[in-house]
C-alpha cells in the first residue's frame, strides 16, 4: 500500500506547497492522490500537475463568509462525510496529509477514524478553522509559525517551514550607491487593488522622486489596463516637462512568470503577507513592506506579518494605514538608510526553511528529522 493522500485547497498558499510535497513523495516511490473540493482553486492548479483529483462538496466555515453560507455548509456536511468516507475506503491510503482548506477537515476526520497515519500541515501564524479541529485527532501537526502552536493542541507538533522553489534562494544583493533603488510591487496572481491605486498615485505626485528609484509593478489582470493607461499617461506627462527617459524607470506588468529573477533583482518588496509569499520572502532574503489583505479568513495575512515584524524581519503597514505618504516614506528612509535595509535581509533568512518539503515528506511518512524551521 503505498499510496498518500493530499487533502485541502482553495488557495496557492494551501496548493502549491501541497503539490512540492506531493513531487517529493513520488520521487521517493509513493503514488500520490489529491482530495479537494468541488469549484475549489484545486480544480485548475491539481489537475494540471498531473495528480488524480477526487472532489467533494464543501463549502466554507470560517468567519470571513457570510451566515447563509455558513449554514449551506452545515448542512452539506453529511454529504461531504459521506463522499470522504467512500474516498477513504477506496483509496486506502498509508498516509494523509492535510494542508488547510475546506476538503482537508472531512478527510483528514474519516482518516483518523479508520486509524490511517494522518498528518496536518498549517501554514500561517493563526491556524485555520479545519486544522484548529483536527488538531486533536491526527498524529502529527506541522507548522511554519511557532505562533500557531496555540492553536493547534495535538500531541506532536513540529516546526517545519513552507516549501518554496528551488529556484527561489538568498544572493548577495548589488552595492545600491551609483545605481538605483529597487522596488518591487506584487498583489499575487490575481493582483491586489488597494496597493496597486496606492502605488499609482504615488508614481503620479512623487514622480519617482528624485530619479533614484526603479519600480517594476505588478498588477493583475483585473487592473492592469488601468494602472498601465496612468503610467503611459505619467510618462508622456514627465516627457512634455522635458524628463529624460533615464529617469522614467518604471515597468508595469500584468504577471510575473520570472519571480525569482525578480526577487534576486528587488532591494524592497512591497506585497501582501499570504503564507506563500511570506515563505519566499524569507527564502529570497529581500527586505519586504507587507501590506496584509484585511479579509484573508481569521486575518491571518496580519498574523503572519505580524510575526515577522516584531522579529524586525519585514515592515508592517496594514492597509487602512497604507498610503502614498507611508509609501514614500519608506522607500526614501530604506534608500538612504542601507544598515536597516540590511538587518531587515539578514532577520528574515532567520525565517527561511530550506528542505522543507523533504522533511514534510518524511513526517508523512512517519519518517521524522529535525529540522531548521520558520520561527
Amino acid at each position: 500500500m503505498n499510496t498518500v493522500v493530499i487533502a485541502g485547497g482553495g488557495t496557492g498558499g494551501h496548493i502549491y506547497p501541497g503539490l512540492a510535497v506531493a513531487k517529493e513523495l513520488i520521487a521517493r516511490g509513493y503514488s500520490v492522490h489529491w482530495v479537494g473540493a468541488s469549484g475549489g482553486l484545486e480544480e485548475k492548479i491539481v489537475t494540471h500537475a498531473g495528480l488524480p483529483l477526487h472532489l467533494i462538496r464543501i463549502g466554507k466555515l470560517h468567519s470571513s463568509v457570510g451566515i447563509w453560507d455558513q449554514i449551506k455548509t452545515v448542512l452539506g456536511l453529511p454529504l461531504a462525510f459521506a463522499q470522504a468516507l467512500m474516498l477513504a475506503l477506496r483509496l486506502r491510503p498509508h498516509a494523509v496529509l492535510g494542508v488547510g482548506g475546506f476538503a482537508s477537515g472531512p478527510f483528514l476526520f474519516v482518516a483518523a477514524l479508520l486509524n490511517y497515519r494522518t498528518v496536518i500541515w498549517e501554514p500561517n501564524a493563526h491556524a485555520g478553522l479545519a486544522n484548529r479541529w483536527l488538531a486533536k485527532i491526527v498524529d502529527e501537526c506541522l507548522l511554519v509559525f511557532e505562533a500557531a502552536s496555540r492553536d493547534l493542541k495535538g500531541k506532536r507538533v513540529h516546526r517545519v517551514g513552507l516549501p518554496v522553489r528551488d529556484s527561489i534562494k538568498p544572493q548577495s544583493r548589488d552595492a545600491v550607491s551609483g545605481r538605483k533603488f529597487r522596488v518591487l510591487v506584487f498583489g499575487g496572481s490575481q493582483g491586489a487593488r488597494a496597493i496597486n491605486r496606492v502605488v499609482a498615485e504615488w508614481v503620479e505626485k512623487t514622480g519617482l522622486a528624485d530619479g533614484t528609484v526603479h519600480l517594476i509593478h505588478q498588477t493583475g489582470k483585473y487592473d492592469y489596463a488601468e494602472v498601465s493607461g496612468r503610467y503611459e499617461a505619467w510618462k508622456t506627462a514627465e516627457r512634455a516637462k522635458g524628463v529624460s527617459e533615464d529617469r522614467l524607470s518604471l515597468e508595469c506588468r500584468e504577471y510575473i512568470h520570472d519571480m525569482d529573477q525578480m526577487y534576486a533583482w528587488a532591494d524592497l518588496l512591497v506585497c501582501r503577507a499570504g503564507a506563500s509569499t511570506v515563505a519566499e520572502v524569507a527564502a529570497s532574503g529581500k527586505a519586504a513592506l507587507f501590506v496584509p489583505l484585511p479579509t484573508a479568513a481569521d486575518n491571518h495575512q496580519l498574523k503572519n506579518a505580524e510575526v515577522l515584524a516584531k522579529a524586525q524581519a519585514a515592515i508592517l503597514v496594514e492597509q487602512k494605514n497604507f498610503d502614498v505618504a507611508t509609501l514614500d516614506q519608506t522607500v526614501r528612509r530604506l534608500k538612504q538608510n542601507l544598515a536597516e535595509l540590511g538587518e531587515l535581509e539578514k532577520n528574515v533568512l532567520k525565517f527561511s526553511a530550506p528542505g522543507a518539503a523533504a522533511t514534510i515528506a518524511s513526517y508523512v511518512l512517519g519518517l521524522p528529522r529535525s529540522v531548521k524551521g520558520m520561527s
